[in-house]
């Protein structure tokens, strides 16, 4: 708005004009953004999210957001690696929008030469488990439950300017959840952990739980 108002007290070139509205459009994108992640966070509140079930590969999901983040990694020096595989039904577009703010958090606080890594497993009857984790400075304890929360900053060191809005976490939780399943957080000895814990009743009935 500044940016605009100060513009407009003189005349200025076409190009001037346009530099301005080119910068003003990215900030209306990021806004556009907020406002829409804010308004699903509104409809989570009120369970007004209700997942499609359908079969999804998370294996495939986070093969193709390795590949949508590849030039991002590269140019920060980070490696992206994948194991395990696993089968869950659920809505597709949500739960890859949910890995994908968890691979985009990843990607932020993971210092140059690092790895993320997500792993996909069993841990037991009727239950799959995602987890991504990446190295980085340890988060104290007292914030992990807070990890999830809206806008909320762990403190300034670990604050970088960027596109997102601290909405990030808060959604993956949210989708997480409508599919019947929880995501907690860990850090410690300089690692970070989001371990996505899924229940029985998201699995395909009367198929394997890995794809053959």
């Amino acid at each position: 708005m500044t940016e605009s108002q100060v513009v407009l007290t003189r005349a200025r070139s076409a190009d001037e004009y346009r530099e301005v509205l080119y910068s003003n459009l990215e900030e209306y994108d990021r806004l556009a953004r907020m406002i829409g992640d804010m308004l699903f966070l509104a409809k989570a509140d009120h369970g007004l999210i209700v997942p499609q079930r359908e079969a999804v590969d998370l294996a495939k999901e986070v093969r193709q957001l390795f590949d949508f983040y590849e030039a991002l990694s590269e140019e920060q020096g980070v490696r992206m690696v994948l194991s395990g595989e696993g089968m869950i039904r659920g809505d597709e577009l949500m739960l890859r929008r949910a890995l994908s703010n968890l691979l985009s958090n990843a990607l932020r606080y993971t210092p140059r030469d690092g790895a993320i890594t997500v792993r996909i497993d069993q841990p037991g009857p009727g239950q799959m488990r995602l987890a991504v984790e990446n190295p980085g400075q340890t988060i104290p304890a007292e914030h992990l439950p807070r990890l999830f929360d809206r806008f909320y900053q762990v403190d300034a060191s670990r604050h970088r300017t960027h596109e997102g809005a601290g909405l990030g976490l808060a959604i993956a939780k949210s989708i997480i959840e409508a599919h019947g399943g929880e995501i907690a957080a860990s850090s410690e000895h300089d690692l970070t952990r989001f371990e996505a814990l899924f229940p029985a009743s998201g699995f395909l009935p009367d198929r394997p739980l890995t794809p053959p």
